[in-house]
């Protein structure tokens, strides 16, 4: 004989209705948890073949995760699990410990399964700067300089071989990691390239790569931008992604300000300054520029004469800026997730 089932009483109704509602906001902060995690979890995930995720899929969702710090405070979760905030996050990122050992986990996958590492911000960004950068370096051997840089440019020369004039260039890439970026400026006719970064395992690793691709002749030396020993000065300085890592430090600011100061000093005159950041805006970057113009002017010795007026040592102007990045639409404004800006040492 079949059982009848009564329909359950209120008090009934009002426990399963508490269990359901426990139960939806534990769902809700584990989600919160995988939410939280992202940008830890996106540079540390690795397989025995390098990333288990795209390496363009990576950079996206850290660099969204970091650039937008779209975390809650950890007081708005009942999870026990200790993550990192985004103001811990920024600071891991920010300090050299983190890149030793980084790299030092891209060096052994490199050994064991040849896997050239990161690509910071992606193969295609990677591809986009090294390309516009030799437009750039060939419009200016030309004599293609904007007005707003030189009004009294001379006649442009007729085109040839643009490649010739590349072999010209001395390049220096700060904070160049695994050296791809000076491989990729190679293949397209740059010859004296130098990359310098402060983790001894990044430049092994840039090392080892650039000598089983066929690029022996890039150099590549142990040097810190922020106490630079270098004792020369380059016609092109690339900064991909170094300046955010700088930012991220815990006292970011200050130095962003050394970096600034040490960078000023290794572009020759004439030369140019590219930096590629996902942090900054163009506006931004030129704006820090326009600040660093400024704290030297107020450092330097009043004099009312005209000479003495033209011959202040601003460092930089803006030059150019890519425009063929995809870009979106945010609370009235337009912008992209990296940005590539162009400064001429004047």
């Amino acid at each position: 004989m079949a059982g009848i089932r009564l329909p359950p009483e209120e008090s009934e109704l009002s426990q399963q209705q508490q269990q359901q509602q426990q139960q939806s906001r534990a769902a809700g902060d584990l989600v919160s948890d995988d939410e939280r995690s992202v940008a830890a979890d996106s540079w540390s995930i690795k397989s025995d073949y390098g990333s288990t995720l795209d390496d363009d899929q990576r950079h996206a969702d850290a660099a969204e995760a970091l650039s937008s710090a779209n975390f809650r405070a950890s007081s708005d979760y009942s999870s026990d699990k200790e993550e990192l905030d985004a103001e811990g996050v920024s600071s891991l990122l920010g300090l050299q410990s983190y890149w030793d050992s980084a790299y030092a986990d891209e060096l052994a996958n490199f050994r064991e399964h040849g896997h050239a590492g990161e690509v910071w911000f992606g193969a295609n960004v990677m591809d986009v700067v090294a390309s516009w950068t030799k437009s750039l370096c060939i419009d200016i051997s030309q004599g293609h300089i904007p007005n707003h840089v030189d009004d009294n440019k001379s006649e442009p020369e007729p085109v040839g071989d643009n490649n010739k004039y590349l072999s010209h260039w001395s390049v220096l890439d700060i904070g160049t990691g695994n050296g791809l970026l000076l491989q990729e400026l190679a293949k397209l006719g740059f010859s004296d390239l130098t990359g310098v970064d402060y983790s001894e395992g990044a430049i092994d690793l840039a090392q080892n790569l650039a000598n089983r691709d066929g690029f022996s002749n890039i150099k590549f030396l142990v040097d810190d931008v922020l106490d630079t020993k270098l004792e020369r000065q380059f016609q092109l300085v690339m900064d991909k992604g170094t300046l955010d890592a700088i930012g991220l430090h815990p006292d970011g600011p200050l130095k962003r300000i050394m970096y600034w100061n040490s960078v000023s000093k290794l572009v020759a005159p004439g030369g140019l300054l590219v930096i590629t950041s996902c942090n900054n805006t163009k506006d931004e970057l030129v704006q820090e520029v326009l600040n660093l113009n400024q704290r030297i002017d107020l450092h330097q010795e009043p004099d009312s004469s005209k000479d003495q007026e033209e011959s202040r040592d601003i460092p930089f102007q803006y030059f150019n800026h890519v425009r063929t990045y995809p870009t979106f639409m945010f609370g009235g404004s337009e912008g992209s997730r990296v940005a590539t800006v162009a400064f001429i040492q004047n």
